[in-house]
């Protein structure tokens, strides 16, 4: 008894410095300076706990790596976490170039369907043609195989230099081809299309803002000025942005010099001081009509924005998305990366279009709200916020807090949509018809010099559209002929412009559609009417 005394005796205090000593160390480690647990530290020991305590195995990185979206997700909707190895391609969208085979392609039938030969490509030098269908990549067949256009992507790009083994099904060979292609740098194009829609009128479509959209809206807005045109349409629908520098510098080719651009404000950008037009542009003095739908954003919307509070040329369309907030990317040390919000910008009348993103709104059901209200049809159901009113270089009144709200409205047209375009709209039809069409008469339509030479090459609209009814029918659609004739219209012009994109390139869709697109119409009725004239003011 006197010894157990003794034994703890000595240990009670032994006992009480490591107790000491542990609990200075426990708040040193798991404390700041001002007593509070650190949530980094909480972070660090909810981790060891599941690692050293946990019934199952688990692999702690991944852990992270699903936690680093849900964290970011808290701050804003686009501050964005990027895996590594998801990191490639999404720069490879906006840098302007990646390696691959120099095709673009769809997937009908479970098949890929080369649409388009990139000239000067790796594909084109070992004799890929528009229409061959991939059955098989790398010796692996993939016709049926349900691959999605992501996997047939990474399956087809790769590091510059090295071989992809393909299998061609070409309509004239009865049996497979064989092919192999060196993968090579191929370009990311920002420009659609470029053409005169209208004497004196270029037509230019910008589907992003890349590191290269700047020097190729320069190129081809040159080369339309070399063919007569002096006024402009720079169709931004449906480009959701990219990189803030090209649409400061297009903005610049159209601004007298002094005018403000673009203004940014953040903790490392304390002061929203504007940047401001530099006076050298090319286009100072042509009329100018910006398009812009509800997927428009961010870039897009610096440059729409400057444009219209400047009052120096004509927003035409639907309101644009809502995206006034700037990202930077930081790469991390394992090849992910953060695309963190630094700034919100503000357009030249000083306001910011950002959207509404507080806590209980539903920011990705946003556009859907818009459709259900009505606001893609009818201007009366556009809620513009008008506590947040601004005023225009000339004293027009416009509004921030939710996108650029356009100085003339186009609703979305839903003219001759009917239950049967629906059906075989769902269906893929038009687009595996035009593609069988395009297959079968391939020599001879690729031989037009434009798209009115390519119009002239097809049948008339009622046999054009006969034939593909009867074609939807073998495919299970019924022809229902009191619907059919009320899409007549819209079903003629669709098989038209897509039989264009398959033997021309993208280009030729837009010149054929837009001679009925609404929005492209009233633009171009705009300018011939004088209303896209420098400076536009206030209407009484």
């Amino acid at each position: 008894m006197n010894n157990r005394l003794k034994n703890t005796s000595v240990w009670v205090p032994l006992a009480l410095a490591v107790a000491l000593v542990g609990g200075m160390w426990i708040g040193k480690t798991f404390f700041n300076n001002s007593g509070q647990w650190s949530s980094r530290s909480k972070l660090d020991t909810v981790l060891r706990m599941i690692d050293r305590n946990y019934v199952d195995d688990v692999d702690t990185d991944s852990l992270l790596e699903a936690t680093f979206p849900e964290l970011l997700s808290h701050l804003d909707p686009h501050s964005v976490y990027i895996p590594a190895r998801d990191l490639q391609s999404v720069n490879e969208e906006l840098e302007g170039s990646f390696s691959g085979i120099g095709i673009s392609f769809n997937l009908l039938n479970d098949t890929i369907n080369v649409l388009e030969v990139i000239s000067g490509g790796p594909s084109e030098k070992v004799g890929l043609l528009p229409g061959d269908r991939i059955v098989t990549i790398n010796d692996s067949i993939v016709a049926g195989q349900g691959w999605s256009d992501v996997k047939v992507k990474n399956s087809l790009r790769g590091p510059k230099g090295s071989v992809v083994k393909l299998g061609i099904k070409r309509s004239t060979s009865k049996s497979l081809l064989d092919y192999e292609v060196v993968r090579g740098d191929i370009p990311v194009t920002s420009i659609d299309a470029s053409y005169m829609i209208a004497p004196k009128i270029g037509y230019l479509k910008i589907n992003k803002f890349g590191a290269t959209t700047y020097s190729e809206f320069l190129t081809s807005m040159i080369g339309l000025a070399s063919e007569g045109a002096e006024k402009f349409v720079i169709d931004l629908r449906g480009n959701g942005g990219g990189f803030m520098d090209p649409a400061v510098l297009m903005a610049n080719e159209f601004l007298p010099g002094g005018s403000p651009i673009v203004a940014m404000k953040g903790k490392t950008v304390p002061n929203a001081t504007p940047t401001v037009a530099d006076g050298s542009g090319t286009f100072q003095n042509s009329e100018l009509v910006v398009l812009l739908d509800e997927i428009s954003a961010s870039a897009s919307e610096i440059f729409a924005g400057a444009i219209q509070d400047n009052d120096r040329g004509l927003v035409i369309g639907r309101r644009s998305f809502g995206k006034g907030l700037v990202q930077h990317q930081m790469e991390l040390p394992d090849s992910s990366a953060i695309r963190l919000t630094i700034a919100r910008y503000y357009t030249p009348s000083g306001r910011c279009i950002q959207k509404t993103y507080a806590p209980g709104t539903d920011y990705d059901r946003d556009l859907l709200n818009r459709y259900e209200h009505g606001e893609f049809y009818n201007v009366d159901s556009i809620k513009l916020n008008k506590s947040l009113a601004f005023t225009t270089l000339h004293g027009r009144t416009v509004y921030g807090g939710g996108g650029i709200m356009p100085d003339t409205f186009v609703p979305n047209d839903t003219t001759g949509i009917t239950s049967y375009y629906i059906n075989v709209m769902n269906a893929g039809l038009i687009q595996k018809y035009t593609f069988d069409y395009t297959d079968r008469n391939r020599q001879r339509l690729e031989s037009a010099k434009s798209s009115a030479e390519l119009l002239r090459m097809l049948p008339d609209d009622d046999t054009l559209l006969q034939d593909f009814v009867a074609y939807s029918q073998k495919a299970g659609v019924a022809p229902r002929w009191y619907y059919i004739n009320i899409s007549r219209d819209l079903l003629v012009n669709y098989l038209k412009a897509m039989i264009a994109r398959n033997a021309l390139g993208v280009q030729g869709y837009f010149e054929v559609y837009n001679e009925v697109d609404p929005t492209v119409v009233t633009a171009v009725e705009a300018i011939k009417a004088g209303e896209a004239v420098f400076p536009l003011t206030p209407k009484d």
